[in-house]
C-alpha cells in the first residue's frame, strides 16, 4: 500500500542522563533508540493485538539529519509518520521535536518478519489500513 495520508503518532520522550554525551547534550546513538522505541510503539497502538503477536519489526536502514542539539531537561517528542508499505516493508520518517523546532529527522526503512519463522512476511492489507485511517 503506498498511501501518504498516515496521521502523525506522537511519542514523547525522556531525556535521560545516559542520553548525554561527554559534549553534555544528547548522544547521537540515542536518538537511533528513540526511533526505534517509538515506530515500535506506533505498531503497537494501531495493529490488533494478534497481529503484534505475530509480526515483529527489524530496522533496515536509518538517515538521520541531526539539526539542533537536546540536552537533559528538554521535552522531546518523536512525530512518527508512516510513509508507505510495501510489501514486508514500510519506510517511516521520524521528526524529533522540541516544541515546534526539529531536532532530527530520520528516514528509516523496517522489514516485517514473522515471529515464529523469522522470515519477512507482508501484513495482511487489512491491518495496513488501520495505519492509514484514522482510529
Amino acid at each position: 500500500m503506498n498511501v501518504s495520508n498516515s496521521p502523525p503518532y506522537i511519542y514523547p520522550i525522556r531525556v535521560a542522563e545516559a542520553d548525554i554525551d561527554f559534549m553534555g547534550h544528547v548522544n547521537n546513538a540515542s536518538y537511533l533508540t528513540w526511533v526505534q522505541e517509538a515506530v515500535i510503539d506506533h505498531w503497537r497502538a494501531f495493529a490488533p493485538a494478534e497481529a503484534v503477536t505475530r509480526h515483529l519489526w527489524v530496522a533496515l536502514k536509518h538517515e538521520i539529519t541531526y539539526r539542533r542539539p537536546t540536552f537533559l531537561g528538554d521535552s522531546v517528542v518523536a512525530r512518527v509518520i508512516l510513509e508507505k508499505v510495501q510489501g514486508a516493508r514500510a519506510f517511516y520518517e521520524t521528526l524529533i521535536q522540541r516544541g515546534e523546532d526539529v531536532v532530527a529527522e530520520i528516514r528509516s526503512s523496517w522489514c516485517c518478519i514473522d515471529a515464529e519463522t523469522l522470515r519477512p512476511t507482508r501484513p495482511a492489507p487489512h491491518i495496513v489500513e488501520r495505519f492509514f485511517t484514522p482510529q
